[in-house]
């Protein structure tokens, strides 16, 4: 098995750094979060224009047909310079599940999302961190011409800005039944649908989204028996979430260590101090470990051989190192490493709400945990 990036994958990442690297500084970034708008349309329109956005679809639906290790060489750098654009959300949560749909409204939507003249948002966390799609509970009820949908779904990102709504519900049975679960196209306007904007603490927008009756067509149910698309769409969007957080944790690596280089304390180097020394070392390990695994999966979800135990491991040891590497990068640049000034804070943010989407690492490791037992039973 082949962990290396192929010639193709290295000029794919080295154009999006130099995009990055030229228009999206982290100075540039806070002046678009200090603008009120949630990302730059000018950053959206030009990874469009390279194709980054068409990159996870196939050839058949306009896009390029890119594999995972695709997508995790541009998660990278979008990690490395904190994106703020919707990328998971539109493109690889709520674009796959309506890719996989006949529907011609779904197929419309999609080539909108493509194109980046429009967004969608995937309407799925229900406030239990909910991880395995079975938790799902928000109920969509038989009606005379198609379905109606009551509850609320929480932590949706971009769900304010979104021009349509991938919504997951259940048609039949209670959690945590596998069975019974759909997915809907929902039009974030329609009556009955409220939507509650904020921002989390990495900076991006969301929203709590409640649903009153809202009625919808049956034409709109883009997925029936849908457990097993979500527990896909879910993988391959975990798998590029870690590397965007190994892309952070790269920053933060660098950073810290150019840091410790240059600030002095009794006339000395901080990185020639044992304790400053000793942690650059623990955080170069853990980031190799990180990057390791994060190619590992890579390669096994590319191979078709990758369940859900290794995407656990993955996710369980991403927010861990992740977490671990956030701590000895503020440590080390003391107060100064918290404020919104420098981007040590920001990085470090970013990877702790990675870690609580989909389930964190605690709850990955108990998930690994239960299968081993269950396998030696």
């Amino acid at each position: 098995m082949d962990f290396s990036q192929t010639d193709e994958q290295k000029m794919l990442q080295e154009s999006v750094k130099r995009l990055l690297e030229r228009s999206y500084d982290f100075e540039t970034r806070q002046k678009v979060l200090g603008s009120g708008h949630p990302w730059s349309l000018e950053i959206w329109q030009a990874l469009a224009e390279m194709g980054i956005l068409g990159l996870p679809f196939a050839e058949d639906i306009g896009g390029f047909g890119g594999s995972m290790a695709d997508i995790v060489a541009v998660a990278e750098p979008f990690g490395a310079h904190l994106l703020i654009e919707p990328y998971v959300a539109s493109i690889l949560l709520a674009g796959p599940c309506l890719a996989q749909s006949d529907s011609p409204a779904a197929q419309a939507q999609l080539s909108k999302i493509i194109t980046g003249e429009q967004t969608a948002a995937f309407a799925h966390e229900e406030g239990k961190g909910t991880a395995d799609p079975a938790l799902v509970s928000l109920a969509a009820t038989e009606a005379p011409d198609g379905y109606t949908l009551n509850g609320e779904k929480r932590m949706v990102l971009g769900g304010a800005q979104a021009d349509a709504l991938v919504v997951s519900a259940r048609t039949r049975g209670t959690a945590p039944d596998a069975d019974g679960l759909s997915l809907f196209m929902v039009d974030p306007k329609q009556e009955g649908v409220s939507i509650r904007s904020f921002v989390t603490i990495d900076g991006r927008h969301a929203a709590h989204i409640t649903f009153d009756a809202v009625q919808i067509p049956s034409d709109r149910r883009i997925a029936e028996d849908a457990h097993s698309v979500l527990q896909t769409v879910i993988s391959k969007a975990i798998v590029a979430l870690c590397a965007e957080a190994v892309g952070a944790m790269g920053s933060l690596l660098r950073q810290t260590s150019e840091y410790a280089s240059t600030r002095k304390q009794f006339g000395a180097p901080i990185a020639t101090f044992q304790t400053i020394s000793h942690r650059l070392a623990d955080m170069k390990i853990a980031y190799v470990k990180a990057r390791s695994c994060l190619l590992y999966t890579t390669a096994l979800m590319d191979a078709g051989q990758a369940g859900a135990q290794e995407i656990s491991i993955l996710k369980g040891q991403i927010g861990a190192l992740g977490r671990d590497i956030g701590e000895a990068a503020i440590q080390t640049h003391g107060g100064v490493g918290m404020t919104d000034e420098v981007s040590i804070g920001h990085f470090h943010k970013r990877i702790l709400t990675i870690n609580a989407l989909f389930g964190d690492s605690e709850y990955h490791f108990r998930s690994v945990g239960k299968s081993l037992a269950t396998a030696d039973a």
